[in-house]
């Protein structure tokens, strides 16, 4: 197979991938029948947030006839990722390190959530991103010091779930506060799940359901990553009044959660593909954590083997994988891993490979425009020699994007207004 064929077959697992998880494949089965008497009011965050909202909208209005009068609500997605609505509030705000249109976002939710009666549904429309776009700090922490502890967690290597337990013990309104303010309305949760293991609590810092873990453990996971917290920050993670609601709390007897889109979804439409094309399918698993080039090296190995044993097959993999920050370069952890794998191979002939944020962008300064990841072909290391790039020193600057752009090899498909974490596929060619 070409280069260019081979990146044809992997650009049709990404989108498939992606189509799978995209609202207006999962949302409209999923959406509960309005309120009888009171109000309809939609509460949306996240990467799929304008999605969602824009699928909704028109569910209830068009579909049902639903009466607009009764219809409230606001969408906070991140920047570039907003969509068109009629009725309802759409804001766009900063991602991974929140900004001022995400606190006025979340403030508007907060509101309206506080303003629902017994005879009132809260539809929340969740999914990944929301941590960062629904930023209501605890009282006596402001802006600009969220922002900075973002920033370290971000470049310190912690997972997901434990920068999310520090999120939830900082917040008015993640860690299930949301439930709480909504009492005594129903609430309806519809998530997409970008995280290892689909875990309510830590899918978009769990705004509607019990939180397991403590201010303890929020502190520890500071202490873990050696990180100094501003000083508001570290005064609210000392207050028991930032504790969040646990399971038994009676604000969740009237919530439901259901999870639309999961990451393991996604990898079934993709493995169709795969054994469509004749081609042996290998998942991995869905929810691999760990650092991208640590990663890569493995899977690297693994495609060597299958090589070596003459069988075509395509590595699937997906989760959320992290970047130890050492460089100041450029990039998120699918183009480190796509970098790293590259390395690992060294031009082994018959292997190509995609990685690649479902969300259409992978780390970089919170721009819509950010690549998605990058592609690896056999000739990757070659053509670098040639343009004379030095991989290794690109990866230990942590600048996979300035490698990538240079050869013309990043993925760069845009936003897709939905989130279903990382997509990776090793295509071992025999």
């Amino acid at each position: 197979m070409t280069d260019a064929a081979a990146r044809a077959f992997l650009d049709k697992l990404f989108t498939a991938a992606v189509a799978a998880a995209h609202p207006e494949t999962c949302l409209p089965p999923a959406l509960p029948p309005p309120p009888a008497q009171g109000r309809l009011i939609l509460l949306a965050a996240g990467k799929a947030a304008g999605s969602m909202l824009e699928v909704a909208e028109r569910h209830y209005l068009d579909t049902l006839g639903f009466d607009p009068a009764r219809l409230a609500g606001i969408g906070v997605a991140r920047h570039g990722y907003g969509r068109p609505t009629r009725r309802l509030e759409m804001v766009e705000a900063g991602h991974p390190v929140p900004d001022a249109a995400g606190l006025a976002g979340a403030q508007k939710s907060i509101d309206l959530a506080a303003s629902a009666t017994a005879e009132d549904l809260v539809l929340v429309l969740l999914s990944g991103g929301a941590s960062a776009n629904w930023i209501a700090p605890a009282i006596g922490v402001e802006l600009d010091d969220k922002r900075a502890l973002t920033r370290a967690l971000l470049r310190s290597g912690a997972n997901i779930t434990e920068i999310n337990t520090v999120r939830k013990h900082l917040s008015r309104i993640k860690g299930g506060r949301l439930a709480v303010l909504a009492q005594p309305a129903r609430v309806v949760t519809l998530a997409i799940s970008d995280v290892p293991g689909d875990d309510p609590a830590v899918i978009g810092s769990g705004p509607t359901v019990p939180d397991p873990s403590s201010l303890a453990e929020a502190r520890d996971v500071l202490a873990r990553y050696r990180i100094d917290p501003p000083p508001s920050v570290a005064v609210a993670l000392r207050d028991s009044a930032n504790e969040s609601p646990k399971p038994g709390d009676a604000a969740f007897a009237h919530a439901e959660y259901h999870l639309i889109a999961r990451p393991a979804d996604s990898f079934l439409a993709a493995e169709r593909l795969v054994r469509e094309a004749g081609l042996e399918p290998i998942l991995i698993g869905d929810n691999l954590e760990g650092e991208a080039r640590e990663v890569a090296a493995e899977q690297a190995a693994l495609a060597r083997a299958l090589k070596a044993d003459g069988r075509s097959a395509v590595l699937l993999s997906g989760g959320e994988l992290t970047v130890t920050m050492r460089g100041q370069g450029r990039g998120g952890p699918n183009q480190e891993f796509a970098l790293a794998l590259a390395i690992a191979l060294d031009g082994a002939l018959g292997i190509h490979a995609v990685a690649g944020d479902t969300d259409g962008t992978d780390g970089g300064g919170g721009d819509a425009s950010d690549p998605a990841g990058a592609y690896v072909t056999p000739d990757t290391l070659a053509r670098a020699a040639a343009a004379g790039l030095d991989p290794a020193a690109f990866l230990a600057n942590n600048d996979s994007t300035g490698f990538f752009e240079a050869l013309g090899d990043l993925l760069t498909p845009g936003p897709t207004c939905t989130n279903v974490n990382d997509f990776r596929a090793v295509f071992v060619e025999n």
